[in-house]
C-alpha cells in the first residue's frame, strides 16, 4: 500500500482510516506543535484509544518504544515503534475545549481540540460517542514532588516525529492545538501545522 502523506492545519483536525499493520508517523514539523491524537475502531466507534486504561496497562505515565496504548475495552490499538523525540509526550490531560477557553478569560469562541475532533470525524461520516482524553503527543506537562502540574512548552526539534503501529483496524484522528493562551506550543504561543504519513 502506498504511503499517505497529509497536512494537519493549524488550529484544525483531521481524521484518516488506518489499517492493522500500517505505521502512522506524526512529524513535529516546526518542532512547537501539541498534536492531540485519538484512535477509534473501525467497525465499533464506542471502542477507543483510552489514556486511563494505557496508563494501568503500561504502568507508565508516559509510554515509550515497545509500548502499547489501549482501549478502553483493554485490547492494544496503537503501539510505538519508533520516536525521535525526546520522548515527552502528555497522557493526563483532557482536550481543550470552549468551556476552558472561557476559564482562561476568552469571550468569544475559540478554536478547540473537541471541535477539532467533532469535525474530522464528521468529515469522515462518524458520530463521536464521547471526547476521549488524547494521546497529547508532543505536549510537556512536567510534574513536581508534590503532585503539581505545569504548562511547559514542547522540547522536541523541527522535524522530531514519532511511529505508531495500528494493532486492529482504525481510524485516526489529529488535532493540531490551537492552545495560544498557555505556552505548550511553543514560548510564542503560535499553533502551527504539522505533518502525518500512512505507510
Amino acid at each position: 500500500m502506498a504511503k499517505e502523506t497529509f497536512v494537519v492545519p493549524a488550529r484544525r483536525g483531521r481524521a484518516m482510516p488506518v489499517r492493522k499493520g500500517q505505521h502512522v508517523k506524526v512529524i513535529n514539523t516546526h518542532g512547537t506543535q501539541v498534536v492531540d491524537t485519538w484512535a477509534f475502531r473501525s467497525d465499533d466507534i464506542f471502542e477507543f484509544m483510552s489514556m486511563e486504561h494505557s496508563r494501568t496497562w503500561a504502568l507508565k505515565l508516559v509510554l515509550g518504544v515497545g509500548d502499547s496504548y489501549v482501549t478502553n475495552r483493554r485490547r492494544p490499538i496503537l503501539t510505538v515503534v519508533e520516536d525521535t523525540s525526546p520522548g515527552i509526550h502528555d497522557t493526563l490531560l483532557a482536550a481543550c475545549d470552549a468551556e476552558r477557553y472561557q476559564l482562561l478569560g476568552c469571550a468569544d469562541y475559540h478554536d478547540n481540540c473537541t471541535d477539532n475532533l467533532t469535525a474530522a470525524l464528521r468529515d469522515a461520516g462518524l458520530e463521536k460517542p464521547e471526547t476521549p482524553s488524547p494521546l497529547n503527543l508532543f505536549m510537556n506537562i512536567p510534574w513536581g514532588t508534590n503532585g503539581e502540574l505545569s504548562f511547559e512548552p514542547t522540547v522536541s526539534k523541527a522535524g522530531d516525529y514519532i511511529t505508531l503501529r495500528a494493532e486492529r483496524d482504525c481510524i485516526v484522528a489529529f488535532s493540531c492545538c490551537p492552545q495560544d493562551i498557555v505556552p505548550i506550543n511553543g514560548a510564542e504561543m503560535v499553533p502551527k501545522d504539522a505533518m502525518v504519513e500512512i505507510e
